[in-house]
């Protein structure tokens, strides 16, 4: 059985640690959501319009949960210890499963502000500073998104996935403000308001459902995709020695991916030869997958085979 590495610090294909780049995007993270707070609260104050509340709100939950992502990547790139063995890499999933539930909250809560102001409307005041502080924003939050896609990206790291998902659902959310208000001031239409309020709270539900489903999906040990399967077994394949392969197993947890299978050999080499090919699969695919927990089990050629004959 070829050695499983425990690996967690390792280098991601730009040559910069995953744990370095992880945590740099936690931070960055925490910095942008603290001074969107603030730009918002004084729109949100200045214009009382309830698609910027939304916005502030859906900031206010971004800073909570990228604070949350500070302390958890942090946690979850610690290496495996006696009680851990597999490392605490599902401390990434929680942490996004909770955020998926603090975002669907307020999205109801979005939802009821903004069926309050349908009914009872009320005029917004200096529209242009609210558009200006939102055009701010996105270009703010589009500098995050960008770094943060890039960082999730060379890691694989769910929670700064899941904190970039619901960041470009702001940038969304942001145009839709702008229209909020450019229609409510300039072209008197106070409707817009809560309407685009609504259409706020729907792009934060869908926020919400695809952060929920990513983490159910790494807290169930749910296969690696088809793509990243098949680039597995290409790579097994290619070594000359490997006449075939079968129970390919594949899981996330954080950024780590664990990878299990079983490789046939030609059944007359020795034990010491069908090891030194078992490393230099493994080699092979973690200079494809950095960091990779693998396990490679050796088999005769047949071997699977003769189990169901014998088995029958």
């Amino acid at each position: 059985m070829a050695k499983k590495t425990d690996k967690i610090e390792s280098r991601s294909k730009n040559g910069l640690e995953v744990g370095h780049q992880v945590r740099l995007a936690s931070s960055f993270a925490v910095i942008v959501a603290l001074g969107l707070i603030a730009i918002k609260s004084y729109a949100w104050f200045t214009t009382g319009s309830v698609a910027l509340l939304g916005s502030l709100l859906d900031s206010v939950l971004d800073f909570s949960i990228s604070f949350i992502n500070f302390f958890v990547v942090r946690h979850a790139l610690t290496p495996a210890d006696n009680e851990h063995r597999f490392g605490h890499g599902k401390a990434e999933a929680l942490a996004a499963l909770a955020q998926g539930i603090i975002i669907a909250v307020s999205a109801i809560f979005l939802l009821t502000k903004s069926s309050d102001r349908f009914f009872n409307p009320q005029p917004i005041a200096q529209g242009g500073i609210g558009i200006i502080v939102i055009v701010i924003a996105i270009i703010a939050t589009f500098t995050l998104v960008s770094f943060q896609r890039k960082v999730a990206k060379n890691t694989g790291s769910l929670a700064i996935a899941a904190d970039s998902a619901h960041y470009e659902g702001d940038l969304y959310m942001n145009l839709t403000v702008i229209i909020s208000l450019v229609l409510t001031v300039y072209a008197d239409l106070p409707m817009a308001d809560p309407i685009l309020g609504g259409v706020v709270a729907i792009i934060l539900f869908a926020s919400a459902r695809g952060i929920l489903v990513k983490a159910g999906k790494q807290l169930m040990d749910h296969e690696a995709s088809e793509e990243t399967r098949h680039a597995i077994r290409t790579i097994i394949l290619a070594h000359p020695d490997v006449l075939s392969l079968h129970d390919l197993r594949t899981r996330r947890s954080g950024t780590q991916i664990f990878i299990q299978a079983h490789i046939e050999l030609d059944g007359k080499m020795s034990l010491f030869r069908a090891h030194r090919i078992s490393d230099e699969v493994e080699a092979a695919i973690m200079k494809v997958y950095p960091g990779a927990d693998v396990i490679l089990h050796q088999d005769p050629e047949g071997h699977e085979e003769l189990t169901e004959l014998e088995q029958s």
